[in-house]
C-alpha cells in the first residue's frame, strides 16, 4: 500500500480525489466551521455519532466532498488505544465497497503518536495474503492519504510507522505461508535477500557448521526432519562498533508435529505458525533497513522442523547443548526451548548489551494472558520497564511474568543437567527459567508469543506480533543513545515535507 503524508485540514481533505475519506472525530471540542466539521459536530451533540472509539456515521455522496462515500468513524479520547479501534472499525467498514484510494483525516489536532497508530492500524486492517492462491484477491486499498494540520510535526512518525508497517506484513506474509512454502532454506533465502538493505549483513549457517559449533540440542530437534536445519545470522551496523548490539533471537520451527510426543490432529495445520518468532525478527530488521537508526542489532534465527523418522530424538533422550549443559528430553513438544538455548549461548559472542528472545513457547501462556498481551519475562527491570514501555507507545502490548527460582524445581534431573520441562503447573514460567539457564551473561527478555502471534477460526492468520514492540523498543534505544539530540536517519526520513496541497509519498 502507498502512503501519503500530507498538510490538510478536514475542509482541504474534503476536496481531495479519493473513493472514501474517513474523518476522525474525538471528544475534544470541533472549532472548525467547514461543513464537514460542522456535521462531525452536530452529529455528536444528537448522538448520532457517540464518542466510543469504534462507533461510524456514514454518508453517501454528500455535497461539497469529492469522495463518493464519508466515514466519520469516533475515536474516544484519542489516545492510542482508541485511534487504533476508530480506525480499524472504519477501513473494515470501507472494505465492502472495494475502494482503491482513501483519505484519513484528524477533525481535531493530532500528535505523532496517532498518526503513527493510524498508519499501522490501517495497514492491518487492510492485510491480505495472496501467496498461495491461484486466483488471489490482493488489498483493494492501494493508496492510503493520512492528512493533518501540520505534517511537518509528524513526518518523523508517519516514516517510522510506514517502515513498521513493511516490517510487520514482512512477519506476516512468513508466518502465513504453508511449512511446504517456508521451510528453513527459504526462511534463510529470505534474510539473504535482507541483506540488500543499507547496513544489512546476512550469514546462513548449514547443519555441518551447526555441528562444528557444538549446537547439540538444536541438531537433535532437527534430526527426524527431511529438511536440513538452518542457523541465520543478521547484523544492523546503525552505530559505532563499539556501541554493543542489542541480540534478537526468534524461534523458527517451521513445524511442530511434536515429534514423537505427537500434537492433537485438531488444528495442528497451525503449527507452521510456529516460526513467527523467526517472523519478527525477519521483520524488524526489514524496518531497520528503512529508518536506518544509530543502533547496532543482531538477529538469530535457528530453524528447522519438528518432525518424526526413525532418527527422531526420543522421550527420555539427553542431548549436549553448546554450552555444555546436558539436558533430558522428557517431551519432544517441547522442543522450542531446545534450538533457542544453543543460539542463545551462541549470542554471548556478541558480547551483546541486550538479548530478547522472541518465541511462540507455550500454550500456558496462552491460557495465562489469552491473545492480548505477550508474556514477557526478563532477569534485568531496567530491560523489562524498556520492553514493556515500547508495548504501550506501539499498542503491541506484553505483560512481565515472575522468575522466582522455585520454579525452576521442577526441572531437575535424575539423568541429565536439566530436564526440558516441568509439570503443567506454571508452565509458562517453567519454559523461561529453563532458557534463563543459558543467560547469565548479558541482560535478557523472552518475550512469550504463542497468544499472540496468530489467530484462529475465521481471522486466522498472522499478526505481525511482536514487530511493532520489538522496533518501538529500538528506535527509543537508538535515540537514547544518540547524544547529539540528532537522531541518525535514513534517506526517506530527509526528504521535505510537502505543504497543503502537495504529498510527501513513496511507493
Amino acid at each position: 500500500m502507498d502512503f501519503q503524508l500530507k498538510t490538510l485540514t478536514v475542509a482541504q481533505a474534503a476536496a481531495e480525489k479519493s473513493d472514501v475519506l474517513i474523518v476522525l472525530v474525538g471528544s475534544a471540542p470541533i472549532t472548525s466551521k467547514d461543513p464537514l466539521s460542522v456535521l462531525a459536530a452536530s452529529a455528536r451533540k444528537a448522538g448520532d455519532l457517540p464518542d466510543k472509539a469504534g462507533k461510524l456515521l456514514g454518508f453517501y455522496r454528500p455535497e461539497d466532498v469529492v469522495a463518493g462515500r464519508v466515514v466519520l468513524a469516533a475515536i474516544g479520547d484519542g489516545k492510542p488505544a482508541s485511534v487504533r479501534t476508530g480506525v480499524v472499525a472504519a477501513i473494515n467498514s470501507a472494505k465492502a465497497q472495494s475502494p482503491k484510494r482513501v483519505t484519513l483525516a484528524f477533525a481535531q489536532p493530532a500528535d505523532a503518536t496517532a498518526v503513527a497508530t493510524a498508519v499501522t492500524a490501517a495497514a492491518d486492517a487492510s492485510y491480505v495474503y495472496t501467496t498461495t492462491k491461484s486466483k488471489g484477491e490482493p488489498r483493494s486499498i492501494r493508496q492510503l492519504t493520512v492528512g493533518v494540520a501540520d505534517a511537518g510535526a509528524v513526518v518523523a512518525a508517519f516514516d517510522e510507522a510506514r517502515a513498521t508497517v513493511r516490517g510487520i506484513e514482512l512477519a506476516k506474509e512468513w508466518g502465513n505461508r504453508p511449512a511446504n512454502h517456508a521451510t528453513p532454506t527459504l526462511l534463510g533465502e529470505a534474510a539473504k535477500e535482507l541483506a540488500k538493505l543499507p547496513n544489512i549483513k546476512c550469514e546462513v549457517l548449514g547443519p555441518k557448521e551447526v555441528e562444528k559449533l557444538g549446537m547439540g540440542s538444536f541438531a537433535a530437534v532437527a534430526q527426524g526432519s527431511a529438511e536440513p536445519l538452518r542457523f541465520i545470522v543478521l547484523r544492523y551496523h546503525g552505530a559505532p562498533k563499539s556501541q554493543a548490539p542489542v541480540v534478537l533471537v526468534g524461534k523458527g520451527i517451521t513445524f511442530d508435529t511434536g515429534g514423537v510426543s505427537l500434537k492433537p490432529a485438531a488444528e495442528m495445520d497451525e503449527m507452521k505458525f510456529d516460526m513467527c518468532g523467526a517472523a519478527s525478527v525477519l521483520g524488524t530488521f526489514r524496518a531497520l533497513g528503512d529508518i536506518q537508526p544509530a543502533v547496532n542489532v543482531v538477529g538469530l534465527i535457528p530453524s528447522c522442523e519438528n518432525m518424526n523418522d526413525g532418527r527422531a530424538v526420543k522421550p527420555g533422550d539427553v542431548v549436549t547443548s553448546m554450552s555444555g549443559q546436558t539436558i533430558e528430553v522428557l517431551n519432544t513438544d517441547a522442543e522450542g526451548r531446545l534450538i533457542l538455548c544453543d543460539a542463545l549461548t551462541y549470542a554471548k559472542r556478541f558480547e551483546p548489551a541486550a538479548v530478547i528472545d522472541i518465541a511462540t513457547l507455550t500454550g500456558a501462556c496462552v491460557i495465562a494472558l489469552g491473545g492480548v498481551r505477550s508474556g514477557l519475562f526478563a532477569s534485568d527491570d531496567t530491560l523489562a520497564a524498556a520492553l514493556e514501555a515500547a508495548g504501550e507507545a506501539s499498542q503491541d502490548r506484553c505483560w512481565r511474568m515472575p522468575l522466582d527460582d522455585d520454579y525452576a524445581e521442577g526441572l531437575k534431573s535424575n539423568f541429565a543437567d536439566v530436564a526440558n520441562i516441568a509439570g503443567r503447573a506454571g508452565g509458562a514460567i517453567t519454559a523461561a527459567k529453563f532458557l534463563q539457564r543459558f543467560t547469565s551473561d548479558f541482560a535478557w527478555a523472552h518475550l512469550d508469543i504463542a497468544g499472540t502471534a496468530w489467530k484462529s477460526g475465521a481471522a486466522k492468520g498472522s499478526t505481525g506480533r511482536p514487530v511493532g514492540l520489538l522496533v518501538s523498543y529500538l528506535m527509543a534505544r537508538a535515540g537514547s543513545a544518540d547524544t547529539s539530540g540528532k537522531a541518525k536517519s535514513g534517506k526517506k526520513a530527509k526528504a521535505a515535507v510537502a505543504p497543503a496541497g502537495k504529498t510527501r509519498t513513496e511507493k
